[in-house]
């Protein structure tokens, strides 16, 4: 991973009481904390980790002390041993984890930083820590929704780095504790409404087939576990709730404040990645160009575009300047990528980690509609009926969304030719987004982006 693919946060970047059994004791720390660094998870990329940098600022954090790691194939290969287009091996996360502490250190002078990582993002840790003598230099250890101990335990797919039999997992687990003497390790799990932490198959795939692990999955021998109730597997990351115990567990403080604080004029940037053959990775997209566009409460542009840019061989698109309480459209036109509008919030901090990466080429029910529009959650998952879920005033069935277990991050609405060109609204619980609908025969489409 080239430099360029650690981005250094600078964007620039009242909660009930909890009800597990089992309350996350704040940690000594030494004063200033330690950097930290934040570790996406399978498929993801580091613009997951906004809110959670914005509320570390909010609460006096520096930003040049916070790093997010982009790893460029984000996603694992069905046998960690077998080499995959597109896909990376445990071997590959852990040496990109390796050199983005190694440039955090050296960034702020710190001898020992701190690492939280969401799902598969996990995994580096413990084995930086435990097999890459990396318990000198990490202080703290957060482990969000990681399957520590698969996703699922047997004969099918053996290799995989999510199967808790496979040699990877064997090995991080094969000790008498699961944690290494000198680093604090704090892990973050569902009580049941993790997808990846089911006894049941169904969510892999294989539904009616036991998985062999079951809601405790993502704890650890030797750590501090806090169950927190009803949160889905990336609300254990990304949430408020889950941002209260990164915090104190490695400041040793509670947060003075879980809200984000507005800057007057936050400045945004990022990079524009592909998905190449459909696989979605952390590839910088050259030749793509970005608008960034103000608009009102239809969805509809205000004056001309904030910017407009051709990116080049970095991806970055940016920057631009915004007010903390517009709503915006990013416009990216790439290359084998259906023209994408995506809808957003206002963004009421500066981030340097805004990335956009384009819909997958149309294909199937999208391509026959006139219009498609996504409804998307990138840190979390819609879960009924805990949520209320409409898009274009209908909630979406369960084969969008399934009932129980939050497991569907994004709801679609393919629409009829009299929808073109007019106003769409997503509804997720309190929070309200409006876009518009645009025609799939120009090859676009519709993303309605919630932060």
């Amino acid at each position: 991973m080239k430099r360029r693919a650690l981005l250094l946060a600078a964007g620039l970047a009242p909660l009930a009481p909890p009800t597990g059994a089992h309350r996350a004791a704040a940690q000594p720390a030494a004063a200033p904390p330690p950097p930290i660094l934040f570790i996406h998870g399978n498929g993801d990329h580091g613009a997951l980790w906004t809110t959670t940098l914005w509320r570390f600022e909010s609460n006096g954090f520096p930003r040049d002390h916070m790093a997010v790691l982009e790893l460029e194939n984000p996603l694992a290969r069905d046998d960690d041993a077998v080499p995959q287009p597109l896909r990376s091996s445990s071997e590959e996360f852990l040496r990109a984890t390796a050199r983005a502490i190694a440039e955090l250190r050296r960034s702020t002078g710190a001898a020992r930083v701190a690492l939280v990582g969401n799902s598969r993002g996990g995994y580096p840790i413990r084995n930086h820590v435990l097999h890459n003598n990396g318990a000198a230099e990490v202080s703290h250890a957060v482990l969000c929704g990681t399957p520590n101990h698969g996703v699922w335990d047997g004969d099918w797919r053996p290799g995989s780095e999510f199967n808790g039999r496979s040699p990877f997992l064997r090995k991080l687990n094969g000790g008498t504790t699961d944690v290494a003497a000198g680093t604090a390790f704090l892990t973050l799990r569902s009580d049941g409404n993790d997808l990846y932490a089911q006894a049941d198959g169904r969510f892999i795939g294989r539904a009616g087939q036991p998985t062999g692990v079951d809601s405790a999955g993502p704890e650890l021998r030797g750590a501090t576990n806090l169950v927190l109730p009803g949160l889905d597997h990336r609300e254990t990351a990304y949430s408020p709730r889950a941002f209260r115990e990164i915090y104190r567990w490695i400041t040793g403080a509670e947060p003075s404040r879980l809200d984000i604080v507005t800057e007057g004029r936050p400045v945004l940037n990022g990079r524009v990645t592909g998905t190449p053959g459909g696989v979605a990775t952390n590839r910088p997209l050259a030749g793509a160009t970005v608008e960034v566009h103000r608009v009102d409460a239809a969805g509809l542009r205000v004056g001309p575009p904030l910017l407009k840019r051709v990116t080049r061989g970095d991806g970055v698109w940016g920057p631009v300047t915004v007010g903390p309480d517009w709503h915006l459209e990013f416009m990216v036109a790439a290359a084998d990528h259906p023209t994408t509008h995506f809808y957003r919030q206002p963004f009421p901090r500066s981030s340097a980690v805004v990335h956009l990466r384009p819909a997958r080429p149309l294909a199937g029910p999208d391509r026959e509609a006139a219009g498609v529009v996504l409804f998307t959650r990138p840190r979390a998952y819609f879960g009924l009926p805990r949520d209320v879920v409409l898009l274009d005033g209908h909630e979406p069935d369960a084969g969008q969304v399934p009932r129980g277990v939050a497991a569907s991050a994004t709801v679609t609405a393919r629409l009829s030719p009299s929808r073109l060109n007019t106003s769409i609204t997503g509804l997720f619980n309190q929070q309200r987004l409006v876009g518009r609908v645009w025609p799939v025969a120009e090859n676009r489409i519709a993303v309605l982006e919630l932060s």
